[in-house]
């Protein structure tokens, strides 16, 4: 089991914020206000088929996970609450946020399953923010420096996703969860996870007229597929997932924990 520190950051995210905020660069900041845009809905699913996991584990399990399982629900309330905030600042942009309400719909459409499958989606959603966010932090120049409170939310907030990486899938595991029921809802999940990210940020930058120029395509065609682009980056990590051996403990957290460990001035952990 691991220990999972739950941190308040020290950011006021009431301050306002700039059009393009990721150095003037409209795709990157379309890009990442859509992935907040998401976070809300998923993060309270994420919370919500944890613990639901967590009560069906037998007693001598439930031990086990309860420090672990209580860490996770911190940080992922954490991050909820913050890009909350986050989102009430594209809203007074006139962004429109359709992911959300998209996902909230969708997700209705798994009340009452057995509680695995919101694991296994977790699970691999929690695939997808563990390998950005890894990448996100050996590449923190694409943030940019012109707004370093949103630089260091979004560092924080992947050190803490490739920090508790491996909670959903074990309590997966724990359950005995289908390994082929696994990777069919990681390829769904990653067909409605691109689909949607793809979506939002193409309406952030109609909403904001900067959709169809040179300028932004250009730095889509980089920041994905340039030598230290995201896609070609992620693609081995992700595929990784597929393996009927994969563990998410197999992919290491060290930029993760030197992150936290180089900016304890960035935050307070709760209780301290």
């Amino acid at each position: 089991m691991t220990d999972l520190v739950v941190r308040r950051l020290l950011v006021d995210m009431d301050a306002p914020m700039a059009r393009h905020w990721c150095d003037g660069d409209p795709l990157r900041t379309a890009f990442f206000n859509a992935l907040s845009m998401s976070f809300p809905v998923g993060e309270q699913f994420f919370i919500d088929a944890v613990r639901q996991g967590y009560q069906a584990l037998p007693g001598d399990l439930q031990a086990q996970f309860k420090a672990e399982v209580q860490g996770f629900v911190g940080q992922e309330a954490t991050h909820r609450r913050l890009h909350e905030l986050y989102n009430q600042q594209l809203e007074k942009q006139g962004l429109e946020n359709r992911w959300g309400p998209r996902a909230q719909q969708r997700l209705k459409l798994l009340q009452d399953l057995d509680p695995r499958h919101p694991l296994a989606i977790t699970a691999a959603n929690e695939h997808f923010t563990a390998i950005f966010a890894d990448w996100l932090l050996k590449h923190p120049e694409v943030l940019g420096s012109a707004d370093r409170r949103l630089a260091t939310l979004w560092l924080w907030h992947s050190a803490e996703e490739a920090e508790h990486r491996c909670t959903a899938f074990a309590l997966y595991q724990a359950l005995g969860g289908n390994e082929d029921w696994r990777r069919k809802w990681f390829r769904r999940a990653t067909v409605f996870f691109i689909g949607d990210l793809l979506r939002q940020t193409v309406l952030n930058l109609r909403r904001d007229k900067t959709l169809w120029r040179w300028s932004t395509w250009a730095s889509a065609a980089s920041f994905l597929f340039g030598k230290q682009g995201l896609v070609r980056c992620t693609f081995g990590p992700w595929r990784d997932y597929l393996r009927a051996d994969f563990h998410p403990a197999q992919h290491e957290a060290l930029a993760s924990r030197e992150w936290l460990l180089a900016n304890r001035s960035a935050y307070t952990p709760v209780g301290s």
